[in-house]
């Protein structure tokens, strides 16, 4: 009996140990993927100087005249920070565009100095916890869906009724842009869509990168992770799912990415396009790199972007 019970101890000791080790190594990589902070491993952007092909945007960037908003998060009243840039000639025609993970709207000049080329006002929100935003996690997407409605619906209140809105976005802000696509009651003045390199859902993602960076397994710890995630942030990364929300989706959408991204995976863009049931466009773009086709196929990227849109906005 006293053998019995010390190894009944024995192995109770040794689950707690195991659990407490994956808990700890969850809290880890929660503050990892979910805690807004410097990460390792994205690279630094460099200072931008005259003569980089990226200047003449920079520039347009910081001289142009951009209107302060603020609207407050759909939850947890989170104070939001977002620029809005008027066209030059006016017209209801605005595109939102969305940042990517760890990024924030002034990281998008160079999109944003496209769509003011292609005659759009421009709005750049920080999602939660970037930027100028208020939060202390990074919602990838799911809970931004909403605040993305929230910051649509001021677009119209300011510029009429007769509003045609686009939203574009990049990364998370391509997921972002796919979440907001399956929201109910969207406004009708939201005319169509463009994502670039955005992943599937945050689980996939996240189990993609585990595996990658770290050579981890996705069980149990990116579960862990997401259950510590979906406690004190209130959702799963099953739950965010930009698949899921295309499949609910009716509206126009225009899927972009790199024909060698390794950072969102190519091959997650094929089933998001079968599961959208609105008009559609894949165009995937040659080269290397994460949310480099803009940089790498300029022409082909904002003449497709701007005949895609010219379509449903007129």
């Amino acid at each position: 009996m006293k053998r019995k019970t010390k190894i009944i101890i024995g192995l109770a000791s040794a689950a707690i140990i195991v659990c407490g080790g994956l808990f700890g190594a969850g809290m880890y990589f929660y503050n990892v993927a979910v805690v807004p902070a410097p990460k390792s491993f994205l690279s630094k952007s460099k200072p931008i100087k005259k003569g980089d092909a990226l200047y003449p945007a920079h520039k347009w960037y910081q001289e142009a005249n951009k209107q302060r908003w603020n609207e407050i998060s759909a939850t947890r009243h989170l104070k939001l920070d977002a620029n809005y840039i008027a066209a030059a000639k006016p017209t209801n025609k605005t595109v939102i565009i969305a940042h990517g993970f760890m990024s924030n709207k002034d990281n998008m000049f160079d999109y944003a100095y496209m769509f003011h080329n292609l005659g759009y006002n421009v709005l750049l929100p920080d999602a939660r916890g970037h930027g100028d935003s208020q939060g202390n996690y990074i919602g990838y997407g799911w809970p931004d869906r909403l605040d993305y409605v929230k910051w649509i619906k001021r677009v119209i209140r300011h510029n009429g009724a007769n509003s045609e809105i686009a939203v574009f976005g990049t990364s998370m802000g391509g997921a972002t842009t796919m979440m907001v696509s399956g929201v109910k009651g969207l406004p009708r003045q939201v005319k169509a869509f463009v994502e670039d390199c955005g992943y599937t859902d945050v689980y996939s993602e996240i189990a993609y990168q585990a595996k990658e960076m770290y050579h981890l397994p996705t069980f149990p710890l990116v579960d862990i992770v997401s259950g510590i995630n979906h406690v004190k942030n209130g959702y799963s990364f099953k739950k965010a799912s930009a698949l899921d929300q295309v499949r609910k989706n009716t509206r126009p959408m225009l899927f972009i990415h790199g024909a060698h991204d390794h950072f969102v995976p190519t091959r997650m863009v094929y089933p998001l396009y079968r599961a959208d049931k609105g008009p559609k466009q894949l165009l995937i773009v040659p080269g290397p790199g994460h949310s480099r086709s803009f940089h790498n196929r300029p022409t082909l990227y904002r003449d497709t972007i701007e005949k895609f849109l010219n379509r449903y906005l007129k």
